[in-house]
């Protein structure tokens, strides 16, 4: 079964090639490794260039201006040819060297359209550090309308899926993410399972949790999401994440 796995870059030639050795270090070879890069102009290219031929034909990659990350993602999905479609931040890596080995194997259930887990964070530079640890369990579709969604990053599903589903929205500014997770869930209600596992580690400074303006976006996002999509919810009940995120992070 082949796994399609997209990065999104924009000028990440600094931290891209821990993501992209990350995915050359798997286990489970049976992946197509596709890098949307936005017209970057700090030598990402280089980057993608010098690790293009270590995958011998299981990369492609293109660079051109899109109109933001969800752009880039659709551009991904449309050009993946796998049977299951993971997407790895250009400023994250894959915690361990079998994850898509780990992830792939309870697909051979016909049933089943997606999985997701946890992720970690880390500071630049102290990767040994966990500082948050968000974890998916306790997730469940009614979550949704408090904002709590699945770890985006440790969510893989079949190409089929998204076919249904439909592209990511463009003209959200940092909430698609979580519109696609409602639509999959309350309005298509897919089959997924939780595994409990540790897919990614993940740098702080996030777009989605960057400063309070960002925080107000988001929940603007959010709410907007659930009524486009007939879900009940207003800011108070969104922004009750952020008091939930507070037992996920590690202070000593």
């Amino acid at each position: 079964m082949k796994v399609s796995i997209i990065t999104a870059t924009y000028n990440s030639a600094k931290t891209l090639p821990d993501t992209i050795q990350s995915v050359f270090d798997q286990t489970y070879k049976d992946i197509e490794y596709i890098i949307i890069d936005g017209a970057s102009t700090d030598g990402t290219q280089d980057v993608i260039k010098q690790f293009e031929p270590l995958f011998t034909g299981r990369m492609k990659w293109i660079s051109e201006k899109d109109h933001g990350i969800y752009d880039a993602m659709n551009k991904g999905i449309a050009m993946a040819t796998g049977d299951v479609i993971g997407i790895l931040n250009s400023d994250d890596y894959y915690t361990s060297n079998d994850i898509i080995e780990r992830m792939i194997y309870p697909f051979s259930d016909s049933e089943l359209d997606a999985v997701y887990g946890d992720i970690h964070f880390i500071r630049d530079g102290q990767p040994d550090k966990c500082v948050r640890y968000y974890s998916s369990k306790q997730f469940r579709p009614q979550w949704l309308r408090f904002g709590i969604m699945p770890a985006h990053p440790s969510f893989y599903c079949r190409k089929t899926t998204y076919e249904k589903v439909g592209p990511y929205k463009t003209d959200y500014k940092i909430g698609s993410d979580y519109d696609m997770m409602v639509r999959m869930f309350c309005v298509h209600h897919i089959n997924a399972r939780y595994l409990p596992m540790d897919f990614v580690t993940m740098r702080t400074g996030g777009a989605s949790t960057r400063n309070i303006q960002s925080r107000y976006q988001l929940i603007k996002d959010d709410v907007r999401a659930c009524r486009e999509n007939g879900i009940y919810t207003n800011p108070l009940m969104i922004g009750m994440k952020f008091l939930i995120k507070v037992f996920e992070f590690r202070f000593l």
